[in-house]
């Protein structure tokens, strides 16, 4: 039997210094665990999506392409003084075609017009490519988490309706749980961050991405 749990969250040696997972042993563990797909999502970049979708493909496991965009709270082609403006995570992943195309004309535009420090796109660009594509909170970094972080309820609740308008039922409210308590020294922002999540979800009737 199949197993249908399927990683939505992967960074490998495409994520450069956060990437952990190689591609090729990606697959091996895939398949030995019998799950049939796995996505890849490295940081701000696609550079990685080609030998992926390959050696997804050679290994007959389902390929799904996506990227941990950088949003940003100011216009991406600003570039103010460092500390003027906050950088998030933002998962992204295609579920088709046209998905794809936006997924590239994501990162191109973050890499030519938003590049500093990161490549970062704003909300007016990430709503203008959002057909076709999958979004979730991502993690402890992303904006809806950072807003629970700092215990502001309020404004979380408020960037999960703008998300919800935006992708409709193709937004998730993400869950993360790594044990992170086995090599972190604290586990306090992830453990307040899912919890609230939970609430947040059960308030808007969001469904959850676990």
């Amino acid at each position: 039997m199949k197993n249908k749990f399927v990683h939505l969250h992967v960074h490998t040696e495409y994520s450069l210094l956060d990437g952990l997972s190689r591609i090729k042993k990606l697959f091996t563990h895939i398949k030995e665990n019998g799950m049939d797909a796995v996505a890849m999502t490295d940081h701000g970049a696609m550079y990685g999506a080609i030998e992926f979708y390959k050696k997804a493909k050679e290994m007959e496991i389902k390929p799904i392409i996506g990227i941990e965009a950088y949003t940003t709270d100011i216009d991406h082609r600003e570039k103010p003084e460092r500390g003027n403006f906050q950088n998030f995570h933002q998962l992204l992943l295609a579920k088709d075609e046209e998905g794809y195309k936006n997924l590239m004309k994501i990162t191109s535009i973050a890499h030519i017009e938003g590049y500093y420090y990161r490549p970062r796109i704003d909300r007016e660009t990430l709503a203008k490519y959002s057909k076709g594509l999958i979004c979730t909170s991502a993690c402890a970094a992303g904006e809806v988490a950072q807003a629970l972080i700092q215990d502001d309820y309020k404004k979380a609740v408020k960037i999960v309706k703008w998300f919800v308008d935006v992708f409709g039922k193709d937004y998730y409210l993400e869950l993360q749980r790594h044990k992170y308590g086995e090599y972190a020294k604290s586990i306090e922002d992830t453990t307040i961050k899912n919890d609230v999540l939970e609430m947040a979800s059960n308030e808007l009737t969001v469904m959850k991405g676990l």
